[in-house]
């Protein structure tokens, strides 16, 4: 079968995964329209009454100026090659070669290839990690402020705002500890567009905390199709000439005609009431769903989004990977297999049948069970930050050789080990391994074992 084939024809009993839009029925309805035209006819070019995101005039730059004002921004960017780029646009916009930036230590790829397109030195600061259920979590506002105190002169603080999995808290502390520091603020929103439009149910969006530049996947948390993305920017702290520099450097030249309608139709439909009562409607069903499982003893994971269900796997005593592997030959397929959990994501139009079609297949697969809980994970050895030696000469450093985890002890790493998705990795380019991380890093290598190889490549001493 042809590869356009088999993801026309292929079907499955019960799609929880990514696009959000669920196969078509959570596409925004101009989407919608504009699919069932012709391809052929939507396929432009930058023509003089399109424009592109760059432009000043056309209906791509009347759209983003419309969209920024209806979203409470200042200046809006639709993308066309996925959050991926727009987090690399920002990050460059935000900062000078050499700067040093603070980050998590779960932060997307993305990000620290950012770092070695812009020549900047990232600092990774520890979060707090859940051994049951494998999972960062959320950090924690006093020990970020500490971190601030203690760092020495930085240029930006990027920060997560929800996680993959849905967890979501206090963003305004962090950001606003940031900004005491007179810190320039960038917020991964990838997961979570549509905080902003129910701010009675959901904690506030990235813009409403008074972040500087937000992302957003519009694939991941609107009814956008693959690639498409935005990117805001608010307040003083950034110029929108260097947003467009980065842009222009970044973006392709020949960005794609239904890729930018997908950005403007995936936000204005979140933002009209119709689309508000399709999304209150699919986070009814998302709270109810929860609930049902629980109900049957299902395990579940506390988060803040109900679109995201995280099935606490260890804790029915068996991995994510392998319950997933089990459950897709059953029909039913998550988004997010990990060591503990599973993570089904529900889309913006999920099916009100869900749970009746759902629970028999995991009642079956939960009868095939008879281990007991997973033994908690070891906690990652990291310490409260760390500098990374991560320049383009490490990354591209041709000095480097490939060795065993088992003999990693004392070397600097030149590539990035990491499970995809989510995407987060468990070890960057320019950091040095000393004897507890090699330990972890084996435990990793047999957790992940598709993912995560026993080889790693290092810098020749």
């Amino acid at each position: 079968m042809k590869f356009y084939e088999f993801n026309i024809k292929r079907k499955s009993k019960i799609a929880l995964h990514l696009p959000a839009h669920g196969r078509g029925p959570g596409l925004a309805p101009g989407l919608k329209w504009l699919l069932n035209c012709r391809p052929a006819t939507w396929d432009l070019p930058e023509l003089p009454a399109i424009g592109g995101p760059l432009e000043s005039k056309g209906v791509v730059a009347y759209s983003q100026r419309i969209m920024a004002e209806r979203w409470g921004a200042d200046h809006c960017w639709y993308g066309v090659n996925g959050a991926t780029s727009m987090l690399q646009v920002a990050l460059m916009a935000m900062t000078s070669p050499g700067d040093r930036v603070l980050m998590p230590r779960n932060i997307h790829r993305s990000l620290i290839n950012g770092c070695i397109l812009a020549r900047l030195k990232p600092i990774l600061f520890n979060i707090p990690f859940d051994p049951y259920t494998g999972l960062w979590q959320l950090p924690d506002a006093e020990n970020f402020e500490k971190i601030l105190i203690k760092i020495g002169h930085i240029a930006a603080v990027v920060l997560i705002h929800p996680t993959y999995q849905g967890m979501a808290g206090n963003l305004t502390s962090l950001v606003e500890k940031s900004h005491q520091k007179g810190l320039t603020v960038l917020v991964d929103e990838a997961h979570g567009s549509y905080f902003a439009v129910v701010p009675d149910e959901l904690p506030k969006s990235a813009l409403a905390s008074g972040a500087d530049l937000v992302v957003g996947s519009l694939h991941k948390s609107a009814g956008g199709i693959s690639q498409s993305a935005v990117l805001w920017l608010q307040h003083e702290r950034v110029k929108a000439s260097r947003v467009e520099l980065a842009l222009y450097w970044l973006q392709t030249s020949s960005p794609s005609a239904a890729l930018l309608a997908s950005g403007e139709a995936a936000l204005n439909y979140l933002a009209s009431e119709p689309g508000y009562r399709n999304l209150k409607r699919s986070m009814k069903l998302g709270h109810q769903l929860r609930t049902d499982l629980s109900c049957a003893g299902f395990p579940l994971v506390v988060n803040q989004d109900p679109l995201r269900l995280v099935l606490h796997t260890a804790g029915l005593g068996i991995t994510g990977l392998e319950a997933d592997s089990w459950l897709m030959a059953k029909g039913l397929i998550a988004e997010l297999p990990e060591p503990g959990c599973l993570t089904f994501s529900l889309g913006l139009s999920p099916d009100k049948r869900l749970a009746k079609v759902m629970l028999p297949i995991l009642e079956n697969f939960q009868e095939q069970l008879l281990g007991l809980p997973l033994s908690p994970f070891m906690i990652p050895p990291f310490p409260d930050t760390i500098e990374l030696e991560l320049c383009a000469d490490i990354a591209w450093c041709p000095k480097k050789e490939v060795i065993s985890l088992e003999v990693a002890t004392g070397r600097i790493a030149t590539e990035t080990l990491c499970p995809y998705p989510p995407g987060i990795p468990i070890l960057y380019p320019g950091e040095r391994i000393d004897a507890k991380r090699t330990l972890w890093l084996q435990q990793q290598h047999s957790l992940w074992p598709m993912q995560i190889p026993s080889m790693i490549s290092v810098i020749v001493e």
